[in-house]
């Protein structure tokens, strides 16, 4: 079972499933969380975990474009999430969404915007 099959099934149980912080998952209502659940979505924390983070980085990028109609591009960098890489999360109205793992080392977040106010979606 993947993360996000599991987070839906969470979900069509009536259980909310949210980040609590950096590496604590919360379930509501409490009184639905039976040991079993526990013991079997320890198994798979980490993976709901970074689900969890891909969700909120995804969301971020989405109300940018519905809170301002007039921009054409919205994007989220990530440089807590992964130890070796930056995760940008980038999103163009019409187009789509997408991420990318870019290598520590090699970012450049002033080269990145010069990139992306260069480049323009034909």
């Amino acid at each position: 079972m993947e993360a996000a099959e599991i987070i839906e099934y969470l979900r069509q149980k009536d259980l909310t499933v949210t980040l609590a912080d950096e590496d604590t998952i919360e379930l509501s209502p409490a009184e639905k969380v039976t040991r079993e659940l526990l013991d079997r979505l320890r198994k798979y924390k980490p993976a709901i975990i970074e689900e969890l983070k891909r969700r909120d980085r995804y969301a971020r990028v989405w109300q940018m474009l519905e809170d301002q109609p007039s921009i054409r591009r919205a994007f989220v960098t990530d440089t807590m999430s992964d130890r070796d890489n930056v995760i940008l999360t980038l999103a163009i109205r019409g187009v789509g969404t997408c991420e990318l793992e870019i290598p520590k080392r090699k970012y450049d977040p002033f080269l990145l915007l010069a990139i992306i106010e260069r480049t323009a979606v034909q």
